[in-house]
């Protein structure tokens, strides 16, 4: 794919945002069209016999950190854009587990922390106070924000007319352009994703187009992608 090439970015905003600007400086033409919009969750931050918190997402990091100014408990992320969005929230101590949710859990075992708290989807992509209980360590959850679909632009949806790259961030977001591609087939897309995992959420009508994966579940990884 030459520079210039239109790059359809799908993940929510605020994080669309930031990576428009990352597209845009490898010379790419970044359409933020999102496939999910994030909605807040109003809810009660109970801290009690709290040891640590965990985020498998910035925008749980950010929805938490509205709700709630503890910023003194360590927390554990999942990637390092979340650690990013962590240390950018005000927290001081804060560890990435640089993988998907299996590597968080294994890290956060490890740590031998007291009773952890997530803070994160009403639909997340993995279940980490399970994979955390399961393995021996108290965690409860608390869901603090809903991630909804949407309908692209129809000026985004002419783009699938040509050649056009998409970035998928997320499982959900692959479901849904699934969804969409069951209406509107595109043969000359050019899929790139997150992960396996976030490929794995493509319906088998997708397979018309080319589809990749980032080595690691890290953007940099998946941006890389648009230059091999």
């Amino acid at each position: 794919m030459g520079e210039g090439a239109p790059v359809w970015i799908t993940r929510a905003r605020p994080g669309a945002e930031a990576t428009a600007a990352r597209v845009s400086a490898l010379g790419f033409k970044p359409i933020v069209d999102p496939l999910l919009e994030i909605v807040p969750i109003a809810a009660s931050i109970d801290l009690t016999g709290v040891s640590a918190l965990a985020f498998t997402s910035a925008n749980g990091v950010q929805m938490f950190s509205r709700l709630s100014d503890a910023r003194s408990l360590p927390v554990f992320t999942v990637g390092r854009a979340t650690a990013l969005a962590a240390s950018e929230a005000g927290f001081a101590s804060v560890a990435s587990a640089d993988g998907d949710v299996e590597d968080l859990a294994r890290l956060i075992t490890i740590a031998e922390t007291g009773l952890v708290l997530w803070a994160g989807a009403q639909e997340p992509a993995g279940d980490l106070v399970a994979a955390l209980n399961a393995a021996g360590v108290a965690a409860r959850g608390m869901v603090v924000y809903e991630t909804v679909e949407r309908t692209p632009l129809d000026a985004t949806l002419a783009l699938l007319d040509q050649p056009l790259t998409v970035l998928l961030h997320s499982p959900r977001a692959a479901r849904r352009l699934s969804q969409i591609l069951s209406l509107r087939p595109a043969r000359a897309l050019r899929v790139l994703c997150l992960s396996e995992a976030v490929a794995a959420g493509l319906s088998p009508l997708a397979g018309s187009s080319s589809v990749a994966c980032a080595p690691r579940p890290d953007e940099t990884a998946l941006l890389f992608l648009l230059t091999a």
